[in-house]
């Protein structure tokens, strides 16, 4: 089956957040209390994105080894359905998420950067690996973005589901572009 024929099964995409819905860089900065804060940049298209694939029903989730503020404060903007954090064993994790969703592996995606994210990518119908992901990750993915985490991968891979599941014109008819 080829990359294609998975993304047009997908009905739940999940992602790792650092190096992938991010560039991979923590920025540590004194908060008002003194105390360090920590925050993260998140890249809009990609946001944007991710919000056409909720319009056409398919729901979004994360799975991150780092606890962060910013990163949940992001996917509610957004509206993940899935938000787990502090977890870099991710298989209980996205069976939990299969057992919450009812989904067959093969109808989701997941999109990551390094080997924690492997064990899943070998598990889901449509693994993505981002352009700046480690070579070992590179090898397993269905597809490997061009655009580096942080920097439009979300985007790139999301683009692929649309076009894959015949939603993309609509999009850009919703926009006026042709």
């Amino acid at each position: 089956m080829d990359w294609q024929e998975r993304a047009a099964r997908v009905r739940l995409l999940l992602m790792d957040v650092d190096g992938v819905l991010t560039d991979g860089r923590l920025y540590f900065v004194p908060g008002p209390d003194g105390e360090t804060v920590e925050t993260k940049a998140f890249d809009s298209q990609d946001g944007i994105a991710l919000r056409w694939l909720t319009w056409k029903g398919i729901e979004l989730g994360l799975i991150s080894g780092r606890d962060s503020p910013a990163t949940v404060a992001r996917a509610e903007q957004i509206g993940f359905t899935y938000i787990y954090q502090g977890h870099i064993e991710k298989i209980p994790i996205l069976e939990e998420i299969l057992a919450r969703s009812g989904l067959d592996p093969s109808r989701v995606g997941f999109i990551g950067d390094d080997l924690t994210d492997a064990v899943i990518m070998r598990r889901v119908g449509f693994a993505v690996a981002t352009a700046n992901a480690r070579p070992e990750v590179k090898r397993i993915a269905h597809v490997v973005t061009e655009a580096p985490g942080g920097r439009g991968a979300v985007r790139e891979a999301a683009e692929m589901i649309l076009r894959a599941q015949g939603a993309w014109e609509e999009i850009l008819k919703k926009y006026e572009v042709d």
